[in-house]
């Protein structure tokens, strides 16, 4: 036991919690953080992936009672007859499509006997540097589009701010368009697919690739299980060196008690 008493030093129980907290984050944040991810990412290249094939769907067959909808309908495809109200329109900014920078057009869309909606109806490329450029209006009277149900994106801290008689957002967000234009919305917005009334520069789909949170995820589970492995290693080295340190003290001083070798063994094992 003497042996071991070193373990109890202020060095080696500091060590001993870090270890241990570390593998603790590991099991029980990082990796399960990462996994999440990766759940969350390969249920929503799924959906898409169904999307393509599936047959669109009338709007009001997807929405619940409160106009909210399914977790499990987003990116369905709908469509919708009704009417876009070309003054009730934001712009969304600092969006990239295709690598490049843009400003997506977000606009009231009245459906027949149904809520309003928002509807981005694609993108434009800025004008020298970052100036929003002409968008063409949404075209009157009634019409039928064909679009992708969509989740409210996270909103963002930066604030909307009225420009040129027009309010610019960070995020889509309905709630927050619907207290600007001061205009009830329903809570998903709609994603106008290519060819469509109203329609700017087509807003592609997001890849179908998993991305690296699974190797990520087990990464961390392996951090998890080598961190208190490594520190067993080095407690069994120390206490490998301390033992060999004993016995060259015995065999330099075959007489000596038992109790002076460790004290010396202890002296050699701290050098």
């Amino acid at each position: 036991m003497r042996r071991l008493a070193f373990l109890l030093r202020p060095g080696w129980i500091a060590l001993a919690l870090v270890v241990v907290a570390f593998a603790y984050l590991c099991f029980t944040v990082l990796a399960p953080w990462q996994l999440g991810k990766n759940t969350k990412t390969s249920r929503e290249n799924n959906r898409i992936a169904q999307s393509v094939s599936a047959d669109p769907v009338p709007l009001k067959d997807e929405l619940r009672p409160d106009h909210s909808m399914p977790e499990d309908s987003e990116w369905r495809r709908v469509t919708a007859t009704g009417h876009y109200l070309p003054d009730q329109q934001v712009l969304a900014r600092l969006r990239v499509v295709d690598a490049k920078p843009a400003y997506e057009a977000l606009t009231v869309f009245q459906v027949d006997g149904g809520p309003a909606i928002l509807v981005d109806r694609g993108y434009v490329r800025p004008e020298q540097g970052t100036s929003v450029p002409p968008v063409p209006p949404a075209p009157a009277g009634q019409v039928t589009i064909n679009a992708r149900l969509r989740e409210p994106e996270q909103q963002s801290e930066k604030a909307p701010f009225l420009e040129n008689g027009q309010y610019q957002v960070y995020s889509i967000v309905p709630l927050q368009v619907s207290t600007l234009l001061k205009t009830p919305l329903a809570g998903p917005y709609l994603q106008l697919a290519e060819g469509q009334p109203g329609g700017l520069g087509a807003i592609p789909l997001p890849q179908l690739d998993a991305g690296p949170f699974l190797s990520y995820g087990i990464q961390w589970i392996a951090f998890g299980i080598l961190a208190p492995i490594g520190l067993g290693y080095f407690v069994f080295s120390e206490i490998r060196q301390r033992r060999a340190a004993a016995a060259a003290v015995k065999a330099v001083k075959p007489g000596t008690p038992q109790t002076t070798e460790e004290r010396l063994a202890d002296r050699y094992g701290r050098r």
